[in-house]
């Protein structure tokens, strides 16, 4: 959230912290099931059990609500995006990472999500661009630097293009999902194409 959980309200109360994690997570349902556009402030008071008033003391606008729940998600997958290397061979690290980059690998509604919030491009632009700084964004960014660690240990080429490899990547989940087919075998498959062009000729004779 913007404040802290337990920050005094301007009676002096502190709030609820389980209350307002009641709402982030009713918010954060609707949105998977409604869209922005269609979730209101009702359904959502409705689902966390709470009143209008109480919703509306914490947050002014439904905007305002959103955001909160999105960065609660973030807040929680912020860790995912480093990825240790030290015990990984050259191959299987590449592999982790491309894993990382899955939407759903935190939260399995949030290919779905990302979805909803592409709907929003033109009446609520906001919205897609928090999801690129913050859930678009970190992913590649992680698979970009464990392809510039492993160029620097000398297991990958010095000039391959890391941005649009990295934008491949996360691009074949959306292509799995809008295919109906399963996302578990994609970091394998996908590395099994690019590996040989992007590894020097030693990496690629070694497997881990």
């Amino acid at each position: 959230m913007t404040s802290e959980e337990t920050a005094p309200r301007p009676g002096g109360r502190p709030r609820d912290a389980a209350l307002d994690e009641a709402i982030i997570l009713a918010t954060r349902d609707r949105l998977v099931r409604d869209g922005y556009s269609l979730m209101t402030i009702g359904d959502i008071a409705t689902d966390a059990k709470v009143s209008r008033p109480t919703l509306y003391r914490r947050w002014s606008t439904k905007f305002e609500l959103v955001v909160d729940a999105l960065d609660y998600g973030f807040r929680k997958q912020r860790d995912s995006y480093a990825v240790d290397l030290s015990g990984l061979a050259p191959r299987e690290a590449f592999v982790e990472a491309v894993r990382r980059l899955d939407p759903a690998y935190f939260n399995p509604d949030a290919m779905v999500l990302m979805g909803n919030f592409a709907g929003e491009a033109i009446r609520t632009p906001e919205l897609l661009g928090i999801l690129r700084e913050h859930a678009v964004e970190p992913r590649v960014t992680l698979v970009e630097n464990v392809l510039t660690e492993l160029q620097e240990r000398g297991a990958v080429q010095d000039g391959i293009d890391r941005h649009t490899i990295a934008t491949m990547c996360f691009g074949s989940y959306f292509a799995a999902f809008y295919r109906g087919e399963s996302r578990d075998e994609i970091p394998e498959a996908v590395v099994s194409v690019l590996w040989p062009a992007i590894a020097t000729a030693k990496a690629s004779r070694k497997r881990p």
